[in-house]
């Protein structure tokens, strides 16, 4: 008989961490490096965000946490300060950032930015036109997505709003202080005005997004510059903007039958066999709607519907309580909406924070 001998298994090496990605900027992987904002949770899960720096400390009235202790460590390490508290530390995701960072105008929650990058079609190489940038929290979802291939351009009417923008998406990518992402445009002005520049030789642009106080007067620029097949998408707070935008769609007669919605997030508490929704919940924050561009210079298709008795009534469209149902012609100011303003002071804090937050 021939003798059997045992198969040799390889002897396994110590795993190895994947590489870190080149590029620097919160989304990067491997090891914690200087610069790197990192996350620290305690054991009752409260959150403090440090930038690593040589020789940096962070201080609590429990003790003192070394920076060197982080450097070089990988992502996700448990480490303890001076007097043994333990934390984890992690690099902060984007939701984290969007949610803790300085802000002048309201933000998108991150609910809200996930359906709008699914719905909208964001897709990498994508040329995005964003009108609305605020605090600079939906551009950088557009940025992540459209990746090094595409372009978003955005369009602001406010400078000081314009400004804390800047900031914040810069410190997310990482960006000498005063540069924006090489694939990131900001134009000052109205969308209407400035839209048509950007496509002097014909529609230019994949997708247009809009979140601002009347998206219905933003249609026809839209039109104008979107290419055949293109996506329209308007976040808006309430109802009546909902409707006069979706007439205002359809009244232009080359976008498809607009979709409207809104999403609700509802977080669950999970401890043993205490498995129950939270008491509190992402609610209403705003609605999307979205309609597809035609072919230029081909109408769009009229759904054919059975309207509710009453819906298209004249008398009931025309009556004043009614104004902005189905369209209306009057000017809305924010005021009207019930649109807070943002005091100055707010927005100089925001932007003290964002450029302190750099080195903190």
């Amino acid at each position: 008989m021939t003798e059997q001998h045992p198969q040799t298994v390889p002897a396994q090496g110590p795993t190895v961490p994947a590489p870190r990605a080149p590029r620097r900027g919160l989304d990067r992987t491997g090891p914690l490096d200087v610069g790197d904002k990192v996350q620290l949770s305690d054991s009752k899960g409260r959150l403090n965000t440090i930038t690593l720096k040589p020789g940096g400390e962070f201080h609590t009235h429990r003790g003192v946490l070394r920076h060197d202790q982080l450097i070089g460590a990988e992502d996700g390490s448990v480490v303890e300060d001076n007097h043994g508290t333990r934390y984890q530390a992690l690099r902060p995701l984007y939701a984290d950032y969007m949610l803790s960072m300085p802000r002048g105008a309201a933000i998108i929650y991150p609910k809200d930015s996930a359906q709008i990058l699914m719905w909208g079609d964001i897709f990498p190489g994508a040329r995005v036109l964003e009108a609305g940038v605020g605090s600079g929290g939906l551009t950088t979802a557009l940025l992540r997505a459209v990746g090094p291939t595409g372009s978003v351009h955005s369009i602001e009417r406010r400078e000081d709003f314009a400004e804390v923008a800047r900031e914040n998406v810069g410190t997310f990518f990482g960006t000498p202080e005063g540069e924006l992402p090489p694939t990131w445009q900001l134009s000052i002005g109205d969308f209407q005005d400035v839209a048509p520049t950007l496509s002097p030789d014909g529609p230019s642009v994949d997708r247009v997004v809009l979140d601002m106080l009347a998206p219905w007067e933003c249609v026809d620029a839209a039109a104008e510059v979107l290419v055949s097949g293109g996506v329209y998408l308007a976040y808006v707070a309430t109802v009546t903007q909902l409707s006069r935008t979706a007439e205002a769609l359809r009244a232009h007669g080359e976008f498809t039958e607009p979709y409207a919605f809104e999403t609700l997030v509802r977080p669950w508490h999970l401890e043993g066999l205490a498995v129950r929704p939270e008491h509190r919940m992402n609610a209403h924050t705003g609605f999307l709607l979205t309609a597809r561009r035609t072919a230029h210079g081909t109408g769009a298709m009229t759904r054919s519907t059975r309207p509710a008795p009453g819906s298209r009534d004249e008398e009931e469209l025309s009556h004043p309580d009614n104004d902005g149902f189905g369209g209306t012609d009057s000017e809305w100011s924010s005021q009207d909406l019930g649109e807070r303003g943002v005091a100055p002071r707010k927005l100089k804090r925001a932007l003290r924070d964002i450029r302190q937050g750099r080195d903190r």
